[in-house]
């Protein structure tokens, strides 16, 4: 009580605006149980009976430098914790898939608070990290995990946002680093089913002979990948906030029918706007090398087109339709620039357990399925929620002999979705892994937007050459790159 009497008008302050902020964000997560913190804020500010900087009191010079920078990273590790889960975190972009719409090398400022935070599913997790440490290793305890729950934010995902998300297919994985970041079923487990086993003529055979079929390729490709961990390493799990962050643009709600013709999404049958800097690949046939102002002028990477392809003859290359057109004008360096040819089928796309024989240019329909919506179940539609059903929404699900569909042992000829899914693309349309390959983005996947680039250094160039930050992306908004 002594203390208390003691304490100064400066610390009562100082407690006032520590308690009005933390309460006002408990009421924000919707978390009372936070409130067993509040002695401990109490006992730091005013009391001090907790002795928080013992340190301080040591003579040990050494002891007390060391001390005082363990205490400034665990402040700064809780920090960034809170920061990182509630509010904002950074993610470079790694790949080609939005381009060039994002560039790799850009380094995104991604809002949590945009549709929500999700509240912890993997509480027990080392700031900075993903999944595992720099020197390998998960950099996460599995337990405990907290069913899915977010907390409210400014807005909900809209057709055209780009989002940051958990990659849906990332919860089963092969350990050994080479193939981690793969598909695990649409990569590795149903082709190589299909590659152990005789072909057969699948077309020509019932749903439910067909079900076998691929529930046989399933069984016989994962104890495959079993058998031989000393290549691929061991079949591996991880938690919904644990898997590997992807961004993409989404182009499908929950409750919508998407269809893709020709390259043209349609959205309930009405023809989407395409991405101002979508592009896909392009068959141009050289008579002549594209010098470097043109090659600079239509934004071609040394990826998109390595010097050693700049030669004459033909060759595939990513562009836009804009892009497309300048180049064809070039009769000195071109003779033709094609949109490339992806009409035959394409037996990676999802779902790789049915015949659809769609390709990445003409896609669907298929339901996207939404919160409270039913759909009728059928062996023949099964194979695009089963996943949605099982993996995500966490039920039992198999099929006798005879055809029944039994969902948590029980027949059944329809199911209601407990979540909203969303359908994500990359603009790079012909060189990206989306929902064409892995489906449905489930809402619990969800992390937050990118509101701007932060900082965008071009990969092709070295620390301290000219272009190695491209000044021009500096804090741009993510929309205007669109």
């Amino acid at each position: 009580m002594r203390k208390i009497k003691e304490a100064t008008k400066k610390q009562w302050i100082y407690l006032a605006i520590i308690m009005v902020l933390y309460i006002l964000f408990l009421i924000w997560v919707r978390s009372w149980l936070g409130i067993i913190i509040i002695p401990f804020i109490f006992d730091a500010v005013i009391t001090r009976i907790i002795p928080w900087d013992w340190w301080k009191k040591l003579k040990n010079k050494a002891l007390y430098q060391i001390m005082g920078w363990v205490d400034a990273i665990v402040f700064a590790l809780v920090a960034v914790y809170f920061v990182n889960l509630f509010l904002f975190q950074n993610y470079a972009i790694p790949s080609s898939s939005l381009e060039k719409s994002l560039l790799i090398g850009d380094h995104l400022y991604v809002s949590k608070v945009a549709y929500g935070p999700r509240k912890p599913m993997t509480p027990l997790t080392m700031p900075l990290t993903q999944n595992v440490f720099p020197w390998g290793g998960k950099s996460y305890i599995e337990k405990p995990q907290w069913e899915y729950e977010r907390v409210k934010g400014f807005g909900k995902v809209e057709t055209g946002d780009i989002v940051v998300f958990n990659f849906p297919s990332g919860d089963t994985l092969l350990t050994t680093p080479q193939y981690s970041g793969f598909d695990y079923y649409g990569s590795f487990v149903y082709p190589a089913g299909r590659e152990l086993c005789k072909e057969v003529q699948i077309d020509s055979m019932s749903p439910l002979e067909q079900r076998k079929v691929y529930d046989f390729y399933y069984k016989v490709g994962r104890e495959y990948l079993a058998a031989n961990s000393r290549q691929f390493g061991e079949i591996d799990y991880r938690p919904v906030d644990r898997r590997e962050n992807y961004v993409k643009r989404c182009v499908g709600l929950p409750g919508q029918t998407l269809e893709i013709r020709n390259g043209v999404i349609f959205i309930d049958g009405q023809a989407q706007q395409q991405p101002k800097e979508a592009q896909w690949n392009y068959d141009i046939t050289l008579i002549n090398p594209i010098p470097d102002k043109l090659r600079k002028e239509l934004d071609l990477s040394f990826a998109d087109l390595p010097a050693s392809m700049n030669r004459p003859g033909t060759v595939t290359v990513p562009l836009t339709e804009e892009r497309a057109g300048v180049l064809a004008n070039e009769k000195m360096i071109v003779s033709s620039v094609i949109r490339h040819d992806y009409s035959s089928d394409d037996t990676w796309l999802f779902p790789v357990n049915k015949p659809t024989h769609w390709t990445i240019d003409d896609y669907g329909p298929i339901w996207i399925p939404a919160k409270g919506a039913s759909v009728e179940l059928s062996l023949e539609n099964l194979p695009f929620y089963e996943r949605a059903i099982k993996n995500y929404e966490l039920h039992s699900l198999e099929v006798t002999a005879d055809g029944t569909i039994l969902i948590d042992g029980i027949a059944s000829t329809s199911y209601t979705f407990s979540m909203d899914y969303y359908w994500m693309m990359g603009d790079n349309r012909h060189n990206s892994a989306d929902s064409r390959f892995w489906g449905f983005v489930p809402e619990d996947h969800i992390v937050g937007t990118p509101r701007f680039i932060w900082l965008s250094l071009d990969k092709e160039k070295k620390f301290g050459q000219k272009g190695k930050i491209r000044w021009n992306r500096e804090f741009r908004k993510v929309s205007s790159c669109n």
